[in-house]
């Protein structure tokens, strides 16, 4: 058609009013604005000129309006004037972050000064005049104040981190020690103003920190004795002694800050994972509006590939859905009208047009969400079981130095009994272990949160699996073909099937496909073909009728189905007939990992370890599985929704177990989100990525035995290294009380077992693999 062009404005009327177009639009379209949302309808007369018509008085919160108009536009590049940009810096960084995110924009450029706009996009996967009308809507939602919540918490999150580190207290530490070795050791001429001015302005972290906790906590913090120790030996003049002790102590600030998970969890909107816009019928027109403007009572509409934004029933249409990340089972389900239908799905075939009964976070997608918000959040680190012990020496370390200095009236044998605390060694080598080991197991492909993480896996003892995505692989396998006629091979049933079934977009057909070609089977070719959604395929081969498809199917079509009686049924099949006549059936399934039995057998034989399995498939089909697995028939539990999963977790944590959860679909983010420490991979659904303490980023469960495996063992080096730390500090503090040590000597002793400490703590890094075997397997 003629392109016509025309000026899209939103007007501060009411009233249908009738403008000149300038942007190009289909000749005889209307151009019909719906809060904040521009689009096109059929024509009802054909003339030049457009009508803006408002919504009709319907409840729905208008967004205000937005004037703009498009300057220049060429295939893939779109300049655009949005007065907005020149005095709305907020309405700038929302829009900028919704065209940045968008799948089909490839850049964006802002002028603010110019309020200008130039935005590129894939011309190869949408035309310019669906761009133009996504660009409306996306400029018209970022007037919602309310749109960009994930990208605010980001920006929020990154301004937290840039204020705990404005403070350069490591650079001083080190300066104060380059200085104080130049003036030392090596006999340079640095002046002791210098020195002691740098120590000084270094020392202000731990000095905040030590009137924190006297005043607000009420107690002596290990910042204390450091404080002390510090003053002492300044004034003394050795400052290489405090410098060297500064360093450290900020070395282990730093590295402890870099491996603790944050205690605020991020809230995650459903609305941010589903798409950004949804189809509705408004008046007899499809609409497109943004998902923030959905009601109840909308129609919305899907379409093929696309998730469904709401929980509803189907008004009209037939699809079928993959509700696998919501209810985790793996086979596609047919839905025709009246049935309920939910967020998250994916509609794989068929369009369907849906009453909105549920929107947002009242889905049961979002009520998931919801319940994973409210789970506890835990604070602890496994080094403050350390950093404990170590402060419960304080009092005793600050007496004794005191008892010192009273009888021998030597200033320098309290500072060495002060400088002797092994609570400095402790927050150095404990956070070092700890992110050695997360950083291990980055290198390997299994990313750890936090140290809290580590600490709850090395203590695990129940570890519960959803089924679906997890120990199996989450997609259709054929398992298996049998003739039902003696005179037809196998091979000749699957070869039949998979002529019939070949292109089609269906999981069960493309699992056909695939066992086909790994069999090596000829496929012959089809002639005639008509698929039948949710029934199965009838398809001319050889100049023969061939039917593939269920068993009601196969009886719609007259074949003969006497071969099938009870004891032969199954659940997961499809049946092959050819001129009315039975010849097979394929059966499948969703199979196992092929890790899966050696990585549970390892878990309950080696590891000792209780073994849950969680599935939202029926009874017969869980306790078939968890038999395979050798899972006890208690610790199966079948028909399992997102609520239930989560009370199975927190009934497990409350028996007193060490619980962790293994799942990555939308339906297992509760349970992940209440369990001691949750595990998911990088493939599954994006808020199960969020909440795991633990994602397996190779997709391979043994990850889980070497997460086990090496949390432990840092446990086990933190173990250690209080031993290296702490033995030879109480043994040098007790010649620095008996006989006299100098605090440069007790620096070396109590520095030197830090070293080791710390050195012994990057064990996990500095080996191929972690102390404890693992499954040769891997």
């Amino acid at each position: 058609m003629t392109p016509l062009t025309a000026q899209l404005v939103s007007p501060a009327v009411q009233q249908a009013s009738e403008t000149e177009v300038k942007e190009e639009v289909p000749l005889g379209a209307k151009v019909y604005e719906t809060v904040g949302t521009v689009v096109l309808a059929q024509p009802r007369k054909s003339h030049g000129k457009v009508s803006l018509v408002n919504n009709n008085g319907r409840s729905h919160p208008a967004i205000p309006k937005v004037v703009y108009s498009v300057i220049h536009a060429v295939p893939g590049r779109m300049r655009l004037r949005i007065p907005k940009l020149r005095d709305n810096s907020a309405y700038m960084q929302r829009l900028q972050t919704l065209l940045e995110v968008d799948p089909l924009v490839t850049s964006v450029r802002i002028k603010p000064a110019a309020a200008s706009l130039v935005v590129t996009y894939k011309t190869s996967q949408v035309s310019d005049a669906k761009m133009r009308l996504r660009l409306s809507c996306l400029i018209m939602t970022a007037n919602d104040a309310n749109v960009v919540l994930l990208e605010q918490k980001k920006s929020l999150k990154a301004k937290e981190n840039a204020e705990a580190g404005n403070w350069p207290g490591l650079q001083l530490s080190a300066v104060a020690t380059g200085l104080a070795v130049l003036g030392g050791p090596l006999g340079f001429s640095v002046p002791p103003i210098m020195v002691a001015g740098t120590i000084a302005l270094a020392t202000l972290p731990v000095f905040q920190r030590a009137i924190v906790g006297l005043l607000m906590q009420r107690k002596l913090t290990i910042d204390v004795l450091d404080l002390l120790a510090i003053v002492i030996t300044t004034v003394q003049g050795q400052f290489l002694t405090p410098a060297l002790m500064l360093s450290l102590i900020e070395i282990g600030e730093n590295i402890r800050d870099r491996t603790a998970r944050s205690s605020k969890m991020q809230t995650l909107d459903l609305l941010n994972s589903l798409g950004q816009f949804v189809w509705v019928e408004r008046d007899g027109q499809k609409v497109q509006i943004s998902i923030k403007e959905v009601r109840s009572g909308d129609t919305v509409i899907v379409y093929p590939g696309e998730q469904v934004p709401v929980d509803g029933s189907i008004l009209r249409g037939k699809a079928l859905l993959d509700e696998q990340k919501l209810t985790g089972e793996s086979v596609p389900v047919l839905k025709t009208q009246g049935q309920p239908v939910f967020a998250s799905t994916l509609v794989r075939e068929g369009s369907i047009y849906i009453l909105a009964e549920r929107v947002g976070n009242d889905t049961r997608a979002g009520q998931s969400i919801k319940l994973m918000e409210e789970a506890p959040v835990h604070d602890t680190r496994m080094e403050n079981c350390a950093i404990k012990i170590a402060e419960k020496a304080v009092l005793p370390t600050l007496l004794l130095g005191a008892g010192v200095f009273a009888i021998t009236r030597n200033a320098a044998r309290a500072a060495s009994v002060l400088t002797l605390d092994f609570a400095t060694g402790i927050r150095v080598s404990v956070p070092t272990t700890v992110l050695a080991a997360l950083t291990y197991a980055a290198r390997h492909g299994i990313l750890i949160r936090s140290g809290r993480a580590l600490e709850q896996l090395a203590e695990v003892d129940t570890i519960v699996f959803d089924k679906t995505g997890t120990l199996t692989k989450g997609e259709v396998a054929v398992i298996g073909v049998d003739s039902f006629n003696p005179d037809v091979a196998n091979d000749r049933v699957l070869a039949i099937a998979a002529a019939a079934e070949q292109r089609l977009t269906h999981p069960v057909a493309e699992a056909v496909i695939r066992y086909a070609e790994a069999q090596q089977t000829v496929i012959p070719s089809r002639s005639k073909w008509n698929y039948k959604l949710g029934l199965g395929v009838e398809a001319e081969i050889y100049g023969e009728p061939v039917y593939v498809g269920s068993e009601r199917f196969l009886r719609q079509q007259g074949v003969n189905m006497e071969a099938l009686n009870d004891s032969n049924r199954v659940n997961s099949v499809i049946y092959v007939a050819s001129n009315g006549q039975l010849l097979g059936r394929i059966r499948y399934s969703d199979v196992l990992r092929p890790e899966t039995r050696k990585v549970i057998n390892h878990l309950l034989t080696v590891e000792g370890v209780e073994v849950h399995m969680l599935t939202g498939d029926n009874q017969r089909t869980a306790k078939a599985v968890a038999a395979e697995l050798g899972i006890a028939p208690a610790n199966t539990h079948a028909e399992a929704f997102p609520e239930q999963k989560a009370a199975v977790v927190r009934g497990l944590h409350e028996q007193g177990k060490t619980v962790a959860f293994v799942g990555d679909g939308i339906n297992d983010s509760p349970a992940l989100a209440y369990a001691d420490v949750s595990v998911s991979f990088a493939h599954g659904s994006e808020i199960a990525r969020e909440t795991a303490d633990v994602v397996l980023m190779e997709n391979d469960l043994h990850g889980i035995l070497e997460a086990i495996a090496l949390a432990r063992n840092a446990k086990k080096l933190i173990r250690q290294n209080t031993s290296i730390v702490a033995i030879p500090n109480i043994a040098a503090m007790a010649i620095a009380v008996l006989f006299g040590l100098n605090p440069l000597g007790a620096t070396v002793v109590n520095n030197g077992s830090t070293i080791v400490a710390g050195v012994n703590g990057l064990r996990p890094i500095l080996k191929n693999s972690p102390q404890k075997a693992l499954p040769s397997a891997r």
